[in-house]
């Protein structure tokens, strides 16, 4: 892994050496190995480098083609490069190192941008072509590598992160108030939107190109429909479980085998979840020696502790196992750090245990595989057993249901005590129930519900701006699962859950630590082969990933096969009710709030009272506005 940046400027102004050095300084934990700087008018590009594929100074960014007419700055790894480069070298090309992201260069050269669909990886790279005097900017194809940029009409900035790009003075600091929204509704901003004016993610599967003083923006890949299989996926038939067991089982296998390739110490992150059992158990047939693989859990708080799953995990596969456990003082510890390495509000606790099993495991390794992207392909979410279960409850005489919701509602709930965790989950499900795909989609992933925006905000929205993306996305794919709302579901979660939180998550908090993480599971012909399966092969009544654990249950220990899903949380409510109090105390105090003048204090205050008297856990609440206060007090 790596970190890039870059300035373009196309009204002919000097470029400042300074800023590129500056913009590398400001994400060195990147690259701790290398730093490399081009300026050559109109652009800039600069590189730190975190050497994982040929660690000679022959990787040295910015790279170049023989006659340096064509500069690449690149962050990530490309798994069948040297098929590539056995191929190119084959056309007469000499390549001076044995990098995967060389290839990216000579692959131009033959095949000019559509050469990206030829690549296999994850990754975020700016090519400089200087005879042509086009810029291209790229993000893999699920976006588990970032890229942001800055275009204000004459000039383009682009990072890894935002903090580079704001090392510009000319660079406003003026917040989105769209963004501001998405974030009170999501926990995290999604592409294309940051939380500042004028800078974008570009959207994973998307490319931009700069050229002649304009920017423009094309999408080269997405989930095909079924008409539309990749030729690696249209000669398998799909209606028999059998086959596609074998099948899953082979492209996961193969994803496996690509992503082992490094020439520095590898692990795995081990959750005891059904995904990173899963890679362990394919990373253990396919190593010569044991795995090393990692996990944490927390200190007197059993219902949010998997490790003994994890151990059985570990066990059954014969690891080298690391286990880690958390209290409330290592999170207090780690709590500033985390929210410095994330340039806008990101309000997902689970990135603090993040980032402290990324820093443990880099004491070990170098590279770490990990299951992310199993509940996006396979249902592994409750809200999809929501989706499966509302048709039924639809049937229910609408005067019962009206007597229903509110008596439920009036119940207490808390995350951190399994009874009242139940009567949680029923209340987030009533609350999403509609007659509308759009409104239940909606309703299920609200962290704040538009209602209580509105009395939050002091400039509130006039409409449901998140349930407007919703129905707009619901209609233009339509077509692409028809009869299939589960797997439309799971695409939308995938292009918009998937890389503006979980993988953001594990970038920044493993980037932070130098720690280089790969993605088995999101191989996208790997993607494309789980999306021609029906959501009935996913989905069952009792649960999701049906079809994923069948196929690999002789992989697993038997504790696995029917254990119940937990997600990778941290016990933030129990905490923000004792140790963790000040955090409240401190971030959303009457005079805090109201001196940055965003938010009605009287709706905070409401919130604290429920959650500290045990009415209502809004533990998720009060961590998003804490991390916004955090952040904003960093920044303004």
């Amino acid at each position: 892994m790596c970190g890039i940046c870059g300035k373009l400027n196309f009204d002919g102004k000097g470029l400042n050496k300074d800023l590129l050095e500056r913009m590398c300084r400001s994400f060195s934990y990147r690259g701790p190995d290398d730093e490399g700087i081009l300026i050559a008018p109109p652009i800039g590009l600069g590189h730190r480098r975190l050497s994982i594929i040929d660690l000679s100074d022959a990787g040295h960014q910015p790279m170049s083609n023989e006659d340096e007419t064509i500069w690449l700055v690149f962050n990530g790894e490309i798994y069948d490069f040297e098929n590539l480069r056995q191929e190119l070298e084959k056309k007469g090309h000499i390549l001076k190192s044995h990098t995967d992201c060389e290839t990216i260069i000579h692959l131009y050269e033959e095949e000019g941008i559509r050469g990206l669909k030829r690549l296999n990886g994850m990754f975020a790279f700016a090519l400089w072509d200087i005879r042509q005097q086009r810029l291209f900017l790229v993000r893999d194809r699920l976006g588990i590598k970032p890229l942001h940029y800055y275009w204000d009409g004459t000039t383009l900035l682009f990072a890894s992160e935002i903090k580079a790009i704001l090392c510009d003075p000319e660079v406003s600091r003026n917040i989105d108030q769209e963004a501001l929204r998405l974030y009170l509704t999501l926990n995290f901003i999604p592409a294309p939107w940051t939380i500042f004016k004028n800078i974008r993610k570009l959207s994973p599967g998307n490319y931009l190109l700069a050229e002649r003083g304009k920017i423009s923006i094309e999408k080269y890949w997405d989930v095909p429909s079924r008409d539309g299989l990749t030729e690696e996926s249209s000669d398998h038939e799909f209606q028999d479980l059998t086959h596609q067991k074998e099948h899953l089982r082979s492209l996961l296998e193969e994803s496996v085998k690509r992503r082992l390739i490094s020439d520095v110490p590898l692990g795995a992150f081990l959750s005891g979840g059904l995904d990173s059992s899963i890679i362990v158990s394919l990373m253990a047939r396919n190593s010569s020696q044991p795995v090393k693989t990692f996990s944490i859990g927390y200190k007197d708080l059993p219902s949010f502790d998997e490790t003994s799953y994890a151990r059985e995990v570990a066990t059954f596969n014969r690891t080298e196992h690391h286990e880690f456990k958390l209290g409330f003082k290592d999170i207090l510890e780690a709590f500033p750090m985390v929210l410095d390495n994330v340039d806008e509000p990101f309000a997902d606790s689970s990135a603090v245990p993040t980032y402290i099993v990324s820093r443990e495991t880099r004491n070990h390794v170098t590279v770490a595989l990990s299951g992310d992207g199993g509940d996006e392909l396979f249902a592994g979410y409750r809200m999809y057993l929501g989706e499966y279960w509302s048709k039924y409850y639809a049937k229910i005489p609408a005067p019962i249901r009206s007597l229903i919701a509110p008596l439920v509602q009036a119940l207490p709930d808390a995350r951190d005590k399994p009874g009242l965790e139940m009567i949680r989950r029923v209340k987030k499900f009533l609350r999403g129930m509609s007659l509308e795909f759009p409104e239940r989609f909606c309703g299920w992933r609200e962290i704040f519900p538009f209602t209580m925006r509105q009395q939050l905000l002091k400039d509130p929205e006039e409409d449901n701006f998140y349930l407007g993306l919703i129905r707009e996305t619901a209609q233009n794919e339509k077509g692409r699962f028809p009869g299939d709302p589960i797997n439309l579901m799971l695409y939308m979660d995938l292009r918009g859950l998937l890389p503006g939180d979980m993988l953001t998550k594990v970038d920044r908090m493993s980037m932070a630590n130098a720690l280089e993480v790969r993605v088995p599971l999101l191989d996208y012909r790997f993607v494309e082969y789980a999306f021609q399966l029906g959501s009935q092969s996913k989905l069952k009544a009792w649960g999701g990933k049906y079809i994923l654990l069948e196929a690999f249950k002789d992989y697993l220990p038997t504790a696995l096969h029917k254990r119940p899903k937990w997600g990778f949380e941290m016990p933030i409510g129990a905490w923000l009710r004792k140790e963790l109090r000040f955090l409240i105390d401190e971030y959303l105090s009457e005079a805090s709030v109201k001196r940055q003048d965003f938010f009605h204090y009287e709706i905070i205050k409401g919130l604290i009272n429920d959650h500290m008297s045990g009415r209502q856990d809004t533990s998720w609440q009060l961590w998003n506005l804490i991390v916004f206060q955090h952040w904003f007090k960093k920044y303004f």
